[in-house]
């Protein structure tokens, strides 16, 4: 950059996003598999990407991790571990009916969504799921039910024109990545056409989505750019790119670590805004502001947001 070939770099204000990271669902699910490798020894297979992050699986992956896409791929005998984004009812089933010994890494606030979406059910409504179509936790909290007893709303337009058998008995649940605001609005619409439709005692929306998206809405405003770690299939890092645009931010990109940034982004940027997502570890957040200081006088203020102390138990095989 000018700056470099000048010999004086030019001095750049980072806005440092907190919390941001690791959230406690991913922090179990990883200490899973460590902890499976290490009680079993290796290979432990894992359906799916254990959390949406290829630095993290491919760590995992030099401890003994194997990933697979279905359990037809894990030999007879196998540790299977599912993901920290939940499954259908039907791998459990399919995992005992083959005998492998399996863990569920499902983050207990996912679990949460499937036991409302159980709860419902039971009670005679039809569920209706906000999520995004495709998504590993929406396809796992679909089959927690059977075929016909799920609608999935993507948009306030699905919300708009959903038309129920029974308005009278419906329920909501939600996936626990989605925009709080975006969520709420979809809510906010549901509620206008079915005003007797149940919703979960709390929101779905998991606590560190909430906290980050807060956070993210504290430094926009006052970014040229926003940068956010995460991987493009993170559906709570790619909603941080767009609360960031929302909340004022000029421009914002998503980067799954410090050689994705393109320099020429920060062109004209005096004030860089910076967070990571749920599944993205804090070594990236430390490549990425060591690669900034490489290129400018940096300045770094961190942002004083919700404390999280939270923790999940990792199951009672594990935890001896």
């Amino acid at each position: 950059m000018e700056s470099i070939a000048e010999g004086k770099p030019r001095p750049l204000t980072l806005l440092l996003a907190s919390p941001r990271g690791f959230c406690a669902g991913v922090e179990r699910a990883i200490r899973i598999v460590e902890l499976s490798i290490a009680k079993y020894g290796a290979p432990v297979y894992v359906r799916h990407e254990i959390v949406h992050n290829r630095f993290v699986v491919e760590r995992l992956e030099r401890l003994g991790a194997v990933f697979i896409d279905e359990l037809d791929m894990a030999p007879d005998g196998a540790c299977v571990i599912f993901s920290a984004h939940g499954v259908p009812k039907s791998v459990p089933a399919e995992a005992r009916r083959r005998k492998l010994f399996y863990l569920n890494a499902t983050c207990p606030l996912v679990s949460k969504v499937h036991a409302e979406a159980e709860r419902h059910f039971g009670a005679g409504r039809h569920v209706v799921l906000i999520g995004h179509e495709g998504h590993p936790e929406v396809e796992g909290t679909l089959g927690q039910l059977p075929d016909g007893a799920i609608t999935l709303i993507q948009t306030i337009a699905d919300a708009q024109t959903f038309q129920p058998a029974d308005p009278a008995n419906l329920a909501f649940i939600t996936q626990t990545t989605l925009s709080v605001d975006d969520t709420h609005e979809i809510v906010a619409a549901l509620r206008r056409r079915f005003p007797e439709i149940a919703g979960p005692h709390r929101e779905d929306i998991c606590y560190a989505t909430t906290n980050r998206q807060e956070a993210m809405k504290r430094i926009a405003p006052r970014a040229d750019l926003v940068l956010v770690i995460g991987a493009p299939n993170s559906s709570n890092s790619v909603r941080l790119v767009e609360v960031a645009l929302k909340a004022g931010a000029r421009n914002s990109a998503l980067i799954q670590r410090a050689a994705d940034i393109d320099w020429s982004w920060l062109e004209g940027v005096e004030t860089l805004g910076l967070s990571a997502g749920a599944s993205a570890p804090e070594l990236l957040v430390d490549e990425v502001i060591a690669a900034l200081r490489e290129r400018f006088t940096l300045s770094i203020e961190e942002t004083t947001g919700a404390s999280e102390d939270v923790t999940f138990n990792v199951p009672r095989a594990l935890a001896s």
